[in-house]
């Protein structure tokens, strides 16, 4: 997968563009459920990037005390 690679700022400024283009009435429907589909790929690795970067953070906090 791809998106692996992605930085989260990318992914989410790929979600933005997503999400403008159905907000605005300018995706053909037939694109609708490949991009819905991007889209939540793109959430799940926002998720699991923010997840790790928490836990590396705690991680740093618990060895600092």
């Amino acid at each position: 997968m791809a998106e692996k690679n992605l930085t989260f700022n990318r992914a989410v400024e790929e979600l933005e563009k997503i999400l403008e283009q159905i907000e605005s009435g300018e995706m053909d429907v037939d694109e609708l459920t490949g991009k819905v589909k991007h889209a939540s790929d793109l959430l799940r690795l926002c998720q699991s990037k923010l997840r790790e970067t928490e836990e590396e953070i705690d991680k740093i906090i618990e060895e600092m005390e």
